[in-house]
């Protein structure tokens, strides 16, 4: 069922009866989306976003009336429903938050993987407001916090943004940071464009035991690409990652704070890639530390920006867009 329908306005009136019969035109319905039923496909007639609340999960960013997306989806788990008992992870793929930073788990929870449960095995609640969705969790009980995750599509762009807040309404204080992980399809290359003054010698902290694989960094620019063989991870102080493919880049921005305490070390930004059969990779955003007590809430907004290829060499294409 339509429950919004509004026509979306470009950056420059049309010029022609023809250009109008062509302006893009925004909608919101409820769907089964590969057997999760009262999913819900957010336009703006530029981009669109496929959100599950069954599985937590905003689970595809892509160009409007296109099939796929950047997003990696794990087909094996279409239809299921999370398990917040499973000692196995239930790896769905798309985007969503855990809380920071990852090595405080077993000293919250009974265990450190999976993930806490209210984060990443429970259903979420969606509100829809207009153009606008909100998804909350249920109060996980080990951290005594409820995640509020807002998500908009820009009206002129193909731009969504998803502003994660974390809600402490129970139990002791805790120092947490918000972390939002994007499952993506296996890229051309990963970048990440590095602060001019750099926290890490290197220019990354190392993560795993062996650095991903075509790791380099040039003039500020940290790209990397997937090792089918093998895990990897390494952790920035950026703020703006890409993920190129063939057709397409996604750009995700959070803007690095000057002051505060980053987990891990000092990390704002992480890259992770896995082995097959399972061929993706992850862009992370982390948000600063805080010490949270009960009504205490720290929020953390993310933009990701969808765009075509311009440009035959993935490096440039990168740079061209950071200096737009």
């Amino acid at each position: 069922m339509v429950l919004f329908t509004g026509a979306v306005q470009g950056s420059e009136p049309p010029s022609s009866a023809a250009a109008q019969a062509f302006e893009p035109v925004g909608f919101l319905i409820r769907t089964n989306y590969h057997g999760w039923t009262n999913s819900i496909l957010l336009s703006n007639g530029r981009v669109e976003a496929v959100i599950v609340p069954a599985i937590g999960r905003v689970l595809q960013f892509r160009f409007a009336g296109e099939e796929g997306g950047p997003f990696w989806e794990n087909r094996e788990m279409d239809g299921k429903a999370p398990n917040p008992e499973s000692q196995e992870w239930g790896n769905f793929g798309g985007d969503k938050t855990w809380p920071a930073p990852q090595s405080d788990w077993p000293k919250m929870t009974p265990r450190a993987w999976p993930p806490p449960t209210a984060f990443d095995s429970t259903p979420v609640e969606a509100k829809v407001d207009g153009f606008v969705v909100t998804l909350t969790s249920a109060v996980d009980p080990h951290y005594g916090i409820r995640t509020h995750r807002e998500l908009k599509l820009d009206l002129n762009r193909a731009v969504m943004t998803i502003t994660t807040t974390y809600e402490k309404v129970a139990g002791r204080p805790q120092v947490v940071g918000v972390w939002v992980i994007t499952q993506v399809k296996d890229p051309i290359a990963a970048y990440a464009s590095l602060p001019d003054f750099e926290r890490f010698r290197e220019g990354y902290y190392r993560q795993s035991d062996e650095l991903p694989a075509g790791l380099k960094i040039e003039n500020g620019l940290l790209s990397l690409t997937r090792d089918p063989k093998a895990s990897h991870k390494i952790g920035t102080d950026a703020g703006t990652l890409f993920w190129v493919g063939k057709e397409a880049v996604l750009r995700i921005d959070s803007p690095r704070k000057v002051f505060g305490e980053y987990p891990d070390e000092g990390c704002s930004a992480e890259l992770y890639t896995n082995p097959d059969p399972l061929a993706y990779v992850e862009l992370e955003i982390l948000g600063p530390l805080r010490k949270m007590i009960v009504g205490d809430t720290i929020t953390r907004a993310s933009t990701y920006t969808l765009l075509r290829r311009t440009e035959v060499d993935p490096d440039l294409e990168v740079r061209k867009l950071l200096s737009h």
